[in-house]
């Protein structure tokens, strides 16, 4: 059988693995392949420098030691025995230098070198391995050489002078020199990581006294709030959204505990009446009459359950995101006019006026829950009305490429303090007002949520002399 880890994607796991690495320990990784790489480039360059300086400086002091023989071969070119012994103190006071002069018959006239010099630079240039045009680096036995070999004229004749020089003294140099400069640039290296990564843990200190502080909110204390001058600038957004975040938790805690405390009471009341009248009904023997008013009053209180338990389970279902309107083309004049015949007796009862003004286009909904959301508008209207009064509804298109649909009715003004709270459930401006007749509080609830299913918005505006609610539906 194949477990679920077995599905895990590899670059998944180690993304995984990735992200188990604190901030400091990346940071300074990155600062330390940074330096690595720099340093190492730098001890590349400054060799090559030295390395080349030193080049440079043998060729001319090659140069130097040619300029001198071709000079002592003008002097004396003419005596062989002269020319020799002149070639002999040529170059005096040096260590480490050689040089082999060749008359143009190849035969050699004085060499210093134990071998053959002007061969050796020949076949070392010939080889690839010059430096340049003239110098080249050649190695015989234990000890390297920096040669070069030059034809000259003098006085007609042609002369063949090579030049050496021993430049074991450069290596062992350069050998000290390169272990010296490894060992400064790692300990160089070395102490600005130490400093990367101090600072980097000294730059998160913030963080994690925030993150400290993080710990200390609970449930019951959700009113704490994090100062943003505390904090470095760039944490400063972090700590705003965070205390947005709190605020909006705290606001969700008390809609929940109020929501707790209100479907209780809510639950509370017809229950207890369903046990009361059961208690007195079974208290003594009654008619049959009697018990089918007790049956029937028990039965509206059980009605008016089911329908609160409905109601909540279609908000739920609502707030999950598990409403899908059923969109078709509405004329909302013919869905409104609808509404307001159905409700026509009742509101005759009370000596409620109900009139349709004004006109929209045609909008795309679900036809069943905008009457629903009308038929709950239209009825608190009319419940919050006098007698002799006129329940309106208005219809219009404005400039913002919405549809308006208004539910105006007289009544009492309500506060604009309360104007906020009146889609929360089990909400009412007037908590003594009596339950039996008022439902339960979820129809403006239910309102809110189909509108907003439908892309729309709703609001509420109230006066001393009228209160009305506006749905705004896209075009």
């Amino acid at each position: 059988m194949m477990n679920k880890t077995d599905l895990i994607d590899p670059s998944a796991k180690s993304a995984t693995k990735a992200s188990h690495f604190s901030l400091t320990a990346r940071v300074t990784l990155f600062v330390a392949l940074a330096i690595g790489i720099s340093l190492v480039l730098i001890v590349q360059l400054v060799q090559s420098a030295v390395h080349r300086h030193f080049v440079d400086q043998d060729a001319e002091e090659l140069q130097e030691m040619t300029t001198t023989i071709t000079l002592v071969l003008s002097e004396n070119v003419g005596e062989r025995n002269a020319l020799v012994e002149a070639l002999s103190r040529a170059i005096t006071g040096y260590q480490g230098v050689f040089f082999e002069v060749r008359a143009q018959d190849d035969a050699i006239i004085y060499s210093s070198f134990a071998g053959d010099l002007s061969a050796l630079v020949l076949a070392e240039g010939s080889g690839g391995h010059a430096h340049d045009a003239h110098v080249v680096t050649a190695e015989v036995g234990n000890t390297t050489f920096r040669a070069a070999s030059r034809v000259v004229t003098v006085a007609g004749q042609q002369f063949r002078i090579s030049t050496a020089l021993d430049t074991d003294f450069h290596l062992q140099f350069m050998s000290e020199f390169r272990s010296s400069l490894w060992l400064i640039m790692i300990l160089a290296g070395s102490g600005t990581i130490l400093a990367a990564w101090l600072a980097v843990r000294q730059g998160h200190a913030p963080v994690r006294h925030l993150s400290d502080s993080l710990r200390t909110v609970q449930a019951d204390r959700l009113s704490v709030r994090l100062d943003p001058n505390a904090v470095p600038m760039e944490l400063r957004d972090l700590v705003s959204s965070f205390n947005l975040m709190l605020g909006r938790l705290e606001e969700s805690f008390a809609r929940l505990t109020h929501f707790s405390a209100d479907i209780a009471h809510e639950l509370r009341t017809p229950l207890t009446n369903i046990i009361t009248q059961t208690q007195v009904g079974l208290s003594k023997a009654r008619s049959e009459n009697e018990y089918k008013e007790l049956l029937y009053s028990n039965l509206e209180e059980q009605e008016r359950l089911a329908k609160m338990v409905n109601d909540m389970l279609w908000l739920a279902k609502s707030d999950h995101g598990l409403l899908k309107p059923d969109r078709e083309s509405l004329d909302l004049a013919k869905e409104s006019q609808a509404i307001l015949d159905f409700f026509e007796l009742l509101a005759e009862e009370k000596g409620i006026v109900l009139s349709l003004e004004g006109s929209a286009s045609k909008v795309m909904g679900d036809r069943s829950l905008l009457r629903r959301a009308l038929s709950n508008l239209v009825s608190n209207a009319i419940r919050y009305s006098s007698a002799n009064q006129t329940v309106k509804v208005t219809l219009a298109n404005n400039k913002s490429s919405e549809i308006t649909l208004s539910v105006s009715n007289c009544g009492p003004q309500i506060l604009p303090e309360n104007q906020s709270k009146l889609f929360d459930r089990f909400y009412r401006v007037d908590p003594a007002r009596v339950r039996q007749s008022d439902g339960a509080g979820l129809g403006l609830a239910i309102v809110k949520s189909i509108v907003v299913a439908h892309g729309g918005r709703v609001t509420v505006s109230s006066n001393e002399s009228t209160t009305q609610f506006t749905l705004h539906l896209p075009q």
